[in-house]
């Protein structure tokens, strides 16, 4: 499990934003994280949380339109970047032990034997960028 930690107190700060925020900020986690892994190919070893919160950092203040939403008061305050950090945790735990579809497993063992080389995944978001790999691979022959 991935631990990110700012100081600051723990306030309502983050309870207090309305849902279409929340949902906005979880799914901005999201979609930087399966982009900085798919970026790294879902390599373990190559895992750097400081390069993945400036991926993510990048990505909401151009690509997200919560973001302006929220005061600067709010953005600057470290209690909200506690918040932010146990957030990024809890959606980055999620990801990676949602189990990959029966789909998605019965496809990447299919287009292995197409290719003739085994991949390891473990979870659903890895399955699909093995799954779109594979697929490279097989354009390629």
């Amino acid at each position: 499990m991935v631990e990110i930690k700012f100081g600051g107190t723990f306030t309502r700060m983050f309870k207090d934003l309305s849902p279409g925020i929340k949902i906005s900020i979880s799914r901005s986690i999201s979609t930087a994280f399966e982009q900085y892994m798919n970026q790294i190919r879902w390599n373990e070893n190559k895992f750097d949380i400081e390069k993945f919160i400036s991926e993510w950092q990048h990505y909401i203040t151009n690509n997200s339109s919560w973001y302006e939403k929220i005061s600067d008061d709010v953005k600057n305050n470290p209690a909200f970047h506690e918040q932010l950090a146990d957030k990024i945790n809890e959606t980055i735990d999620k990801i990676l032990s949602e189990e990959p579809t029966e789909e998605q497993m019965q496809e990447i063992d299919r287009l292995q034997q197409e290719v003739g080389e085994e991949r390891n995944y473990s979870c659903k978001t890895e399955a699909k960028f093995v799954i779109e790999d594979l697929k490279q691979e097989l354009k390629k022959k």
